[in-house]
């Protein structure tokens, strides 16, 4: 036998068994439960890659920055503590830059290249492929787990779902858990959850997670792209003939149809209608079809693609990363000259050099100076004229520090600062209220109005320096 006739023979060989096993799949019509086909591949290994981002989600709570955690979202006390960095109330709109700064990090990276959000970072997505994984290595391929899907209850079954339902409730639970320890001390949470003493809210909010979890990723998996998840629903608007996703190419592969010994070839496309590609993707759509609203843009179907592509010894790429201007044969324009890029971009610099300004000018000792309105001024038997002023010290440290108190100003020689002489404990995480007196001789003001500065200054136990000033106006009467 030639070696032609051999790889003939290998080809057909391979396609029968495609063919024979694309049997057993079927496309998505919502009415069946999707059994994806798990296989290797450079997208599947990067995947596997991407994954591990969420890896921070449940370590994260368990580094420590000094006495408490390196990250901290303290909503009892109203704190959020990042490493050095404390922000409170009064920097909520860090908060806004930065829900700001991920809408357009998504928006620019769908522009570019489609739902890779979706692909390989989104939390269903991820959960569910490590749910279906774990189901593979206990109940088998596709095939085998549709048929355990139909048989009847036995020992066998109730075997293999009780490991299945006992590995998908412990990723639950550490889910539910780990979230919480994001908002209380993680390693106390454990040991008030385990000896009943953590709070209600605490319980109910693992329990939710756990019932989450467990529902999403186990059993409605691919339903929540189609139904729950609002990304899905304006993903159209926000890809273009530009962007780079998943594609078919139609003008090689069809016409499609099926490869039959002995039949000729020659009017027909690359695409052996195998149906690989629709038995890897984890939501059942068919890529041939175009783009559909279930595609999450995973590539799996294009690792599919280029397993056969390889076994039949033609080119890969038949399904590869591509626009529909590649697709077409039309030039894409170059990054830089698409409008809508730049503007997402632009959008997306503003937020990030306001979180660096943010992050940066955020003191650990804040100063606020609050004017007495009534009265405005009181007029002292000795002939001076008193100003009264609450000082709010906002200390965001974690100790007690001990501020000096100071005021000074252009035209007001002879100026008293009365009521901060031993100056003022700022309590830590907080703010420390003081009411001050501020006199003048009547003789010494220029005017109705005079601009007064207000210093403190303190150290913490690690000898960091603090230092804050506040303006405000120090009222008389008329000249």
């Amino acid at each position: 036998m030639s070696k032609s006739t051999l790889n003939e023979e290998n080809m057909h060989h391979a396609l029968e068994e495609l063919y024979a096993e694309s049997a057993h799949h079927v496309i998505n019509t919502g009415d069946e439960k999707i059994h994806a086909k798990r296989m290797g591949g450079r997208f599947r290994h990067l995947k596997w890659m991407t994954m591990l981002v969420w890896v921070v989600f449940f370590v994260g709570p368990y580094i420590r920055y000094g006495d408490r955690q390196a990250v901290l979202f303290d909503i009892v006390h109203r704190q959020f503590h990042i490493g050095p960095i404390t922000v409170l109330p009064q920097d909520f709109w860090l908060l806004s830059l930065v829900l700001l700064f991920f809408a357009m990090l998504l928006a620019v990276s769908t522009a570019v290249a489609g739902r890779v959000y979706c692909g390989y970072f989104c939390f269903q997505t991820i959960w569910t492929d490590i749910f279906t994984w774990i189901e593979n290595k206990i109940e088998g391929a596709p095939a085998k787990r549709k048929k355990l899907d139909k048989a009847k209850m036995d020992f066998d079954k109730f075997r293999k779902r009780t490991l299945k339902y006992t590995l998908w409730l412990i990723i639950s639970f550490l889910t539910g858990i780990s979230f919480v320890a994001w908002f209380t001390d993680a390693y106390q949470l454990w040991v008030d959850v385990f000896t009943l003493k953590a709070a209600t809210t605490e319980y109910i909010v693992i329990g939710m997670f756990i019932a989450g979890t467990f529902f999403l990723a186990g059993f409605l998996r691919e339903q929540a792209c189609f139904w729950l998840c609002p990304y899905a629903r304006i993903q159209a608007v926000m890809i273009d003939q530009t962007s780079i996703v998943p594609s078919y190419d139609l003008v090689r592969g069809e016409p499609r149809g099926r490869v039959r010994r002995g039949e000729d070839q020659s009017d027909k496309g690359d695409c052996v209608d195998c149906g690989q590609c629709v038995a890897v993707c984890p939501t059942g759509v068919d890529i041939r079809n175009g783009q559909q609203e279930g595609c999450i843009m995973c590539a799996l179907c294009i690792d599919a693609c280029d397993s056969v592509m390889e076994k039949l010894g033609k080119e890969k790429g038949l399904i590869r990363y591509a626009s529909w201007n590649d697709i077409t044969g039309k030039k894409d324009k170059p990054l830089f000259k698409r409008p809508r890029i730049w503007v997402y971009l632009t959008i997306l610099s503003i937020a990030v050099i306001g979180i660096i300004y943010g992050l940066s000018t955020i003191k650990s000792l804040e100063l606020k100076v609050l004017h007495s309105r009534q009265p405005l001024y009181v007029l002292q038997s000795d002939g001076t004229i008193q100003n009264k002023y609450t000082l709010k010290v906002l200390n965001k440290t974690n100790e007690d520090i001990k501020v000096s108190v100071e005021a000074k100003g252009e035209g007001l020689k002879g100026l008293k600062l009365i009521g901060a002489e031993n100056g003022i404990v700022a309590k830590p995480e907080g703010v420390t209220p003081k009411v001050v007196y501020v006199r003048v001789p009547r003789k010494n003001l220029k005017s109705d109005n005079t601009e007064i500065e207000f210093i403190i200054k303190g150290d913490s136990s690690h000898g960091d320096h603090f230092e804050s000033r506040r303006e405000n106006y120090f009222r008389g009467p008329r000249r």
